[in-house]
C-alpha cells in the first residue's frame, strides 16, 4: 500500500516467522502445528518478551501511538533500573535481611552477595526478595517483575542464543536475486536445483532450510552469488 519494502519476520523474532518460513521452505503434506520445538531460537521467543521483540518494529511501521510507546519505554526503563539496583545492592551474610531470606529458602548465606546474584539461584524468586523488609519498592507490575526474573535466571543461555543469531545473521539476510539462474550453478544436484526453482528462496538462510539442501549446495550458491 505504501510502496515500502516488506517486513519479513525472522525465525528469531516471532513464532509466526517460524511458521511462515517452515510452510514456504518445507511445504505441507499434513496439517501444520506450531510447536515450540519447531523454533530453534525458542529461548528468545518467550511470552514475556513479545513486546520487546515486536513493539519497536510496530512503532517503526506506524502501528503504535505515542501513549503506548511511552508505556513501553517506561516499563523497560524501570526493568533496567531495577536490574542495576540489584547488581549494586550487597546483602551482608550477617544482616537481618539474610536471616529472613535463609528462613524463607531454608539455606543460610555463606558470604556477602549482591541481590542480582541471589536472584540467579533457582530457589530464590523475585517475589520472595520483595517480601523481605528492607528490599525496597522494586517492580510493582507483575509482568515486568516476571520479565526481569527470567532475564536474570537464564541470562547465560539467552546470551548464547543471541550470539548464535548474530553469527548466522550474515547468511540469513544475504539476498538471492529474483532472477538468479540456478541452472548456471555447476555442481548442484538435479533435486537441489528443482527445489530451489520451485521455492525461490529470497535469502541464503531460507535456502539452507529447504529439505535435502546440503551444506555443499549452499557453498556453491555462495560462490556464484559472490561472482
Amino acid at each position: 500500500v505504501r510502496e515500502e519494502a516488506p517486513w519479513i519476520l525472522g525465525r528469531d523474532e516471532a513464532y509466526i516467522g517460524v511458521l511462515i518460513d517452515d510452510l514456504v521452505t518445507r511445504g505441507v503434506t499434513e496439517p501444520y502445528r506450531m510447536f515450540t520445538s519447531r523454533a530453534e531460537y525458542r529461548l528468545l521467543l518467550r511470552e514475556d518478551n513479545a513486546d520487546v521483540r515486536l513493539t519497536p518494529k510496530a512503532r517503526e511501521l506506524g502501528l503504535v501511538d505515542d501513549e503506548r510507546w511511552q508505556r513501553f519505554e517506561s516499563k523497560y526503563q524501570a526493568i533496567e533500573q531495577e536490574k542495576t539496583r540489584l547488581a549494586k545492592t550487597l546483602v551482608r551474610a550477617t544482616s537481618d535481611f539474610a536471616t529472613e531470606l535463609a528462613s524463607m529458602i531454608g539455606q543460610s548465606l555463606a558470604e556477602d552477595v549482591h541481590l542480582l546474584t541471589l536472584l540467579k539461584r533457582p530457589e530464590v524468586r523475585y517475589a520472595d526478595l520483595q517480601a523481605i523488609e528492607g528490599f525496597g519498592d522494586g517492580l510493582l507490575e507483575d509482568d515486568a517483575a516476571s520479565h526481569l526474573e527470567i532475564e536474570v535466571k537464564y541470562a547465560g543461555y539467552i546470551a548464547r542464543q543471541a550470539d548464535e543469531v548474530a553469527r548466522r545473521a550474515h547468511h540469513e539476510m544475504l539476498k538471492i536475486p529474483e532472477d538468479f539462474d540456478y541452472d548456471a550453478v555447476h555442481g548442484l544436484s538435479h533435486e537441489a536445483r528443482e527445489r530451489l526453482k520451485a521455492i525461490a528462496p529470497i535469502t541464503i538462510g531460507m535456502a539452507s532450510r529447504i529439505p535435502s539442501m546440503t551444506p555443499a549446495a549452499i557453498s556453491l550458491l555462495l560462490v556464484y552469488l559472490r561472482k
